[in-house]
């Protein structure tokens, strides 16, 4: 851009266009009107971004069939005790650290590997398991370009560009596109034209704005009470202060009542109700939990686990109860305890002869009213962080 080209841009921002009648008379006339309308400018500028990436991903098969893989993606090395790993130079990184925060908070194990830093040591922090998640614009920062080619291939990589197809974008030239996901977040025109300087501002709001659907989508898809995960993992600030106004939570607060989880019913009758009925009743079930009988219970945690590296022919020929839990099996809390309470006795046990099993994964609580009857469950990975449970 020439340096008359660029004074005109320059000019075109502070001299915006005039301001409506209506929007002329809503102004304080106490205060400097440039000043508001620049401000307004930018906010319609960035709400323009945001609805123009809503609409991207309202309307583009491909940009859908992405956000769905890059949530499997996460999926698939929560399951397997991996980590995602952020990284991002800027304005970019900054929004991959508050990516990083946020799945934290969500109990998604997440860390920001700076690309420098990584040159120096601190690629060590890549696991055979973690996915990685590059933010950049451009797609063409040559430090993150330079880290790329001494992280390991199969690894999954995701990627928050402008770029809109995976072959275009130069942060998968090195590696095979089977194990690339592109998640475009483009904006309608460069900050250098709407803005008049070239520093990152809707481009990060896009970028910002994809990184917390796609972690909201993935804390959905990982716990059956996200709410609950984030206040065990957030007990500071304003939030906990909030929280802690309220009293202890109980275990009775958090648990699904059995009285209210659907019975799976065969598609045939006189037949033992097989794999495919339990899930076709997961998803009329509010809560995603399901009752073979009116003694066991699968969590929504069980279905999700059934899919994962499973033989389909092998799946489709398992019958609910094989993966039920029987209610003898449920480890017995008082609904009256607080969440916390609960916590500190299983760990107790843990230490106890007991053993492994009170912090095994797949673990069902069934919450003990005053009549002494097992009246709700929940699921032991809803009230302990991930690290603390064994297979």
């Amino acid at each position: 851009m020439s340096l008359s080209t660029h004074a005109k841009t320059l000019q075109s921002f502070v001299r915006l266009p005039p301001t409506p009648p209506d929007l002329l008379d809503a102004l304080d006339k106490d205060v400097d009107n440039e000043n508001i309308q620049v401000a307004l400018h930018v906010l319609r500028v960035e709400r323009d971004t945001l609805s123009n990436l809503h609409d991207l991903y309202l309307s583009n098969r491909a940009a859908q069939r992405s956000f769905n893989l890059a949530v499997n993606a996460i999926d698939r090395t929560w399951s397997r005790g991996g980590r995602v790993i952020v990284s991002g130079v800027g304005k970019s990184g900054k929004i991959g650290k508050k990516f990083v925060a946020t799945l934290n908070s969500l109990a998604i194990r997440s860390a920001f590997l700076h690309p420098t830093e990584a040159m120096h040591g601190d690629l060590g922090m890549v696991g055979s398991n973690d996915t990685l998640v590059i933010l950049s614009y451009s797609g063409r920062t040559s430090e993150l370009q330079a880290m790329l080619q001494h992280t390991p291939p199969d690894l999954p990589l995701i990627a928050v560009t402008s770029y809109e197809t995976l072959s275009s974008c130069p942060l998968f030239a090195q590696r095979p596109l089977d194990n690339c996901i592109l998640l475009p977040a483009p904006i309608p025109c460069s900050e250098m034209e709407t803005f008049g300087v070239p520093a990152p501002t809707s481009s990060t709001t896009a970028a910002l704005a994809l990184t917390d659907a796609l972690t909201l989508a993935v804390a959905r898809r990982l716990h059956s009470d996200p709410q609950q995960v984030f206040i065990l993992h957030h007990p500071g600030g304003a939030i906990g202060a909030r929280m802690a106004q309220t009293g202890p939570q109980l275990m009775a607060d958090i648990s699904i009542k059995v009285q209210e989880i659907p019975i799976v019913t065969p598609r045939q009758a006189h037949e033992e109700s097989n794999i495919q009925d339990a899930i076709l009743t997961a998803t009329r079930s509010v809560s995603g939990w399901v009752r073979p009988s009116p003694e066991t219970v699968i969590s929504p945690r069980q279905i999700q686990r059934l899919g994962r590296g499973a033989d389909p022919s092998q799946l489709l020929r398992l019958v609910a109860p094989e993966i039920a839990v029987e209610e003898v099996d449920w480890i017995s809390i008082e609904a009256a305890n607080s969440v916390q309470e609960a916590r500190d006795w299983i760990r107790r046990m843990r230490q106890s002869s007991r053993g492994r099993a009170f912090l095994k994964r797949g673990t069902i609580l069934g919450t003990v009213d005053a009549q002494r009857c097992k009246s709700g469950v929940v699921e032991i990975e809803s009230i302990f962080f991930e690290d603390e449970l064994v297979d």
